[in-house]
């Protein structure tokens, strides 16, 4: 039987080093421009372009103009996970300036991985969840214990809603830099949101690092047990 070749045009798009910079600076469940990821890819404008319609073509990224621009995001959450395997499987990046040292310690403190928490953050938050019998682990999922049914509702999220959307509700993600799981699917998201709606965190501009605010270290530790 002949292999499919379309898994060969698949990896080649992973192939090159400026679009795997640019698909994992799309991680972030966000649109940009051009410019804006030619920046984190350390590439010129034209070249992004040049990549990105690559991938519009072959349906990895979305692609909407408004005026002059055009803006491109990530086109589903599968790519996502499919990256966040490939990252968990390579070596580190090789630190050659303050800066990228500086971008580096950022995201493995805490980023977000399509639309869920990652990194240090995400992790300790994870085990949070599952000392505190929130949440149990059955091998590559969560699920929600009756304990955890009551907390996530107080803590406002939408568990019903939640489990409605066209997505798995609840699974465990493979942290690329902190080698442990930590909490992704729906029931992942919309946990992030609503940190981000208390403002416990906030976005990084032009990266995947989220920060931690005062508020949010006076939460972690009151509601998590958690101390950054």
């Amino acid at each position: 039987m002949q292999p499919n070749p379309n898994v060969a045009e698949a990896a080649s798009l992973l192939g090159d080093s400026s679009r795997a910079a640019m698909l994992t600076a799309l991680m972030d469940d966000r649109f940009h421009t051009a410019t804006e990821l030619a920046y984190m890819a350390g590439i010129q404008p034209q070249t992004a372009s040049f990549h990105l319609s690559k991938l519009a073509k072959a349906e990895w990224v979305i692609v909407e103009k408004h005026g002059r621009h055009r803006y491109y995001r990530m086109a589903g959450k599968e790519i996502a996970e499919v990256l966040e395997s490939f990252l968990s499987l390579s070596r580190p990046p090789e630190i050659r300036s303050f800066k990228q040292s500086s971008q580096m310690k950022a995201l493995r403190s805490g980023r977000t991985c399509y639309d869920h928490l990652a990194g240090d953050l995400g992790v300790k938050l994870t085990r949070a969840l599952l000392e505190a019998d929130y949440i149990e682990k059955k091998e590559k999922e969560y699920t929600v214990t009756t304990r955890g049914e009551s907390f996530f509702t107080d803590f406002g999220l939408n568990l019903t809603q939640l489990r409605k959307k066209r997505r798995v509700f609840s699974r465990a993600c493979l942290d690329w830099s902190e080698r442990q799981h930590h909490l992704a699917g729906a029931l992942g998201s919309g946990l992030t949101v609503q940190l981000l709606n208390l403002e416990w965190i906030e976005r990084v501009p032009a990266s995947r690092a989220v920060n931690v605010t005062e508020a949010g270290f006076a939460g972690f530790e009151d509601v998590f047990g958690i101390q950054l």
